[in-house]
C-alpha cells in the first residue's frame, strides 16, 4: 500500500462517557475538509483499538498520523507506533486534537482543546522530535515493553489518576472530578513498601507515591521536558494532614518539590524491585503489577505536531 506522504491517518476515538459521539465526530471531519486535508480515518471499536489501528497506520507507510482523543488514547497511538516494522519511527509525526477524560500531555504543550485550532496546529505542522519512555518487565509468560510520553506513577498518584477517571465518566466535570477524587484520597495516605534504584543509590522505605515523568506526570514532575534525553523522579513519602493540604496546593503550584516530604531526581534508568500493593499508571493506562520494572528513556524517539 502506497501513501502520500502528506495524507494523514486519523484515528478517532470518542471521549468516554460522552454522548453524540458521532456528531462530534462529524464536526470535525467537516473542517478538515473545509481546510482541504488530505486523511483517511478510522474509529476506534474500543479499549486497545487504538494501539492496534496505529501499528497499522504506521505500517502501511502514514507518516502522520493523528489522535482525536486524550492521554491514554495517546498512549496506546506511541505503543502502536513502537511497536510498529516501520521504518524510522522517529519521523513519523503525532499530531494531537484533544477529545479525551484527561489531556495532561497536551496541555503541557499549551494545545487547544478547540478542535479547530487543533487541525490548524496540525495543518501549519511545525514539528519537534520527543522523547518517549520505556518500561520492560517479564509478566510471568514474556518479556515485555510498554511506552509513555507522561509519566509513570506508583502508588497514591495512579489511584488518582484512576480515581479521577472514574469520577470524569460520572460527574464530566473536570474540577468537580479532582476535587471528589483528591477527597476520597485525602485520608487514606496509604504507604506501600518500595524499594527503588536511581542513579546508584538504593531507596527503600515505606512511600506514598513515586512519579516517573518524561513531562510534567500530572504536576509531580514539573521540571520534567520531554525532550532533554533525562526523566524527573519524585519519591513522596507519607505527610501529616496539614502537610498534605500544603502539598496540594504546591502541586497546583508547580512547587511540589520544594515539599519536605519529597525527594526529586534526575536519571536516565529506574528500577522499581518493589512497590508492594501499589496501582502503577502509564499515560493513564493502568498496568498489571509486575515487579521488577525497568524504566528508561530514548531520546527524540518519535515526532510531535505542536503549537507555534
Amino acid at each position: 500500500m502506497s501513501v502520500k506522504p502528506e495524507k494523514w491517518g486519523v484515528i478517532y476515538n470518542p471521549k468516554a462517557g460522552k454522548r453524540k459521539v458521532q456528531k462530534r465526530w462529524k464536526e470535525i471531519k467537516e473542517y478538515m475538509d473545509s481546510r482541504g486535508v488530505a486523511y483517511d480515518y478510522v474509529q476506534s471499536e474500543g479499549f486497545g483499538s487504538v494501539e492496534r489501528l496505529t501499528g497499522i497506520l504506521a505500517n502501511n507507510g502514514y507518516r502522520t498520523i493523528v489522535i482525536v482523543g486524550g492521554d491514554g488514547a495517546l498512549n496506546d497511538a506511541i505503543n502502536g507506533i513502537m511497536h510498529s516494522s516501520a521504518e524510522q519511527k522517529e519521523e513519523i509525526a503525532i499530531g494531537i486534537i484533544p477529545n479525551g477524560i484527561g489531556n495532561d500531555f497536551a496541555n503541557y504543550w499549551e494545545m487547544s482543546q478547540e478542535y479547530k485550532e487543533a487541525v490548524d496546529c496540525i495543518i501549519q505542522g511545525r514539528r519537534r522530535k520527543i522523547d518517549v519512555g520505556t518500561c520492560y518487565y517479564y509478566d510471568g509468560k514474556q518479556h515485555i515493553t510498554r511506552y509513555f510520553l507522561n509519566a509513570i506513577n506508583i502508588g497514591l498518584g495512579a489511584r488518582i489518576v484512576k480515581i479521577t477517571d472514574q469520577c470524569k465518566r460520572f460527574w464530566g466535570v473536570k474540577f468537580l472530578s479532582y476535587f471528589m477524587a483528591l477527597l476520597s484520597l485525602i485520608f487514606e495516605r496509604k504507604l506501600h513498601r518500595m524499594h527503588l534504584k536511581i542513579n546508584g543509590e538504593h531507596i527503600r522505605g515505606r512511600i506514598m507515591t513515586v512519579c516517573i515523568g518524561s513531562a510534567w506526570g500530572y504536576g509531580q514532575a514539573p521540571s520534567a521536558v520531554p525532550y532533554n534525553g533525562w526523566l524527573d523522579v519524585s519519591v513522596i513519602y507519607r505527610p501529616e494532614l496539614l502537610q498534605l493540604l500544603s502539598g496540594l496546593w504546591m502541586l497546583i503550584q508547580g512547587r511540589i518539590l520544594n515539599h519536605k516530604v519529597v525527594r526529586a531526581y534526575r536519571t536516565q534508568h529506574v528500577k522499581v524491585l518493589r512497590a508492594r500493593n501499589a496501582a502503577v499508571d502509564l499515560d493513564g493506562r493502568i498496568l498489571d503489577r509486575h515487579f521488577p520494572l525497568e524504566i528508561g528513556i530514548e531520546h527524540e524517539a518519535i515526532t510531535l505536531i505542536i503549537p507555534n
